[in-house]
């Protein structure tokens, strides 16, 4: 059976990381899939250093038009499924519920909680990847959470926080974090289970990869014993600001 990998965000991270999942299907090493992409922006000059599936001659066309052709170009059986739009909280449960997995290559603290609570709530195991200046993050949690991304960073931060537009971001760190999501993303299709629960940090400064277990909170409000009315909350609207998708 054909499996399916929600790719949010075809920018610096879900750029490099369509390239590994389109190499890993041409080469047979995983099983059968297809790719659902979200996005909703244009291919800029300025980003090719960090966007690698895209040349000069995408530029100025839609980012989900420019992945198609590179992933067929790459792996002609592949297919992709363009979803011209962001993951937002009217949409997301239906986006999520559609697939076996969910890659969130997105900008912002917002869209990475949406994500985290949309997968939780239809079951859906899930991979957060973020970079920004010369660190990169990655997190691959299983469907009913324990860990999930809510016992890394319980809520949204208080005030404006860091990302690539405000902190700027290197294109190298950006390709770490895309690749190493994708990886983490065949081996769930895979059924191996072994990158849940941990944290991947990259430091691009120093070149030195981390894991570091990450143990779930008992007070959780998305996957602990005592989680609050997710349904409620993901219908209120609680993701403000416009989700970048870089």
């Amino acid at each position: 059976m054909t499996k399916r990998v929600l790719l949010v965000g075809a920018g610096g991270i879900g750029s490099p990381a369509a390239l590994v999942l389109a190499q890993a299907y041409a080469t047979g090493t995983c099983p059968p899939f297809e790719i659902v992409a979200a996005d909703d922006d244009v291919v800029e000059r300025s980003n090719l250093h960090r966007q690698i599936l895209f040349s000069d001659r995408d530029v100025g066309t839609d980012k989900l038009d420019a992945l198609v052709r590179a992933v067929a170009d790459r792996a002609p059986g592949l297919r992709v499924v363009p979803y011209r739009g962001r993951l937002l909280p009217d949409t997301a449960i239906d986006l999520v519920r559609d697939v076996d997995v969910v890659l969130d290559a997105t900008d912002n603290f917002a869209s990475r909680f949406l994500g985290a609570d949309a997968a939780n709530i239809v079951g859906r195991p899930i991979v957060h990847s973020a970079s920004v200046r010369w660190h990169a993050t990655v997190l691959a949690s299983a469907a009913g959470g324990r860990p999930c991304y809510r016992c890394l960073f319980e809520d949204l931060p208080e005030g404006p926080a860091p990302d690539c537009a405000t902190a700027g971001v290197v294109g190298p760190v950006c390709g770490v974090a895309g690749a190493l999501a994708a990886e983490l993303t065949l081996r769930i299709l895979r059924g191996d289970e072994s990158g849940f629960g941990w944290v991947y940090t990259y430091d691009g400064r120093r070149d030195s990869l981390r894991r570091v277990p990450l143990r779930a909170r008992a007070t959780c409000e998305l996957c602990g014993a005592l989680a609050s009315d997710r349904i409620v909350r993901l219908e209120a609207g609680r993701y403000a600001g416009d989700a970048c998708q870089d």
